[in-house]
C-alpha cells in the first residue's frame, strides 16, 4: 500500500487532510503516527478551518521539513529545505489551480453555513482525498525513496 492509499484510508477514518498526509508519510521519516496525527491536527480546513492553505499541502510541507529541514539559522542551510518546499507548493498549485482550502473546496468552512455545506456535500470523502493523493504523489516525486508508507 502506497502513501497515497494510506493517506486516503486515514481520510476515510475521519482524519483531516494534513493529518492524513503527515500520518501516511511521517513514519517513514522517523515520526510515530500518533505524533504525526496530533501535530497536524490544527492544519485541517486551511489552518483550523480558516480556509487558508490546503491541509493536504500543509501536511506535505511538514513532511518536507522532516526530510529536508535543518536546525540551523544559516541561510545556506535553510535553502536545502526551501527548495523542495517551493517545488511542492508550485506543483500543487499547477495541479489544482489554487492553494487555499476555501477555493479548492468551494466553501468557506470558517463560517457555520460553509462548514455545514462542506459536510452536507460530503466533500471530506469525495473531494479532499484528491488533494491528499496529489500531495502524497508529489512528495514521492520530490523525496524519492523517503516517504513510502
Amino acid at each position: 500500500m502506497g502513501a497515497a492509499d494510506v493517506a486516503e484510508d486515514l481520510m476515510h477514518q475521519g482524519f483531516n487532510c494534513a493529518q492524513s498526509v503527515l500520518g501516511a508519510c511521517g513514519p517513514a521519516l522517523g515520526m510515530d503516527r500518533d505524533t504525526c496525527l496530533r501535530l497536524a491536527a490544527p492544519f485541517g480546513g486551511g489552518f483550523a478551518r480558516a480556509g487558508e492553505t490546503c491541509g493536504a499541502l500543509s501536511g506535505a510541507l511538514l513532511v518536507v521539513g522532516l526530510a529536508r529541514g535543518v536546525a540551523s539559522p544559516l541561510p545556506e542551510d535553510k535553502e536545502r529545505g526551501y527548495g523542495p518546499a517551493r517545488d511542492l507548493v508550485e506543483r500543487f498549485r499547477q495541479a489544482h489551480g489554487a492553494l487555499a482550502c476555501r477555493v479548492l473546496a468551494g466553501v468557506d468552512m470558517s463560517t457555520p453555513e460553509g462548514l455545514q455545506e462542506y459536510r452536507d456535500r460530503g466533500l471530506h470523502d469525495t473531494l479532499c482525498p484528491r488533494y491528499v493523493r496529489t500531495a502524497c504523489r508529489l512528495l514521492e516525486e520530490l523525496l524519492p525513496g523517503q516517504v513510502e508508507a
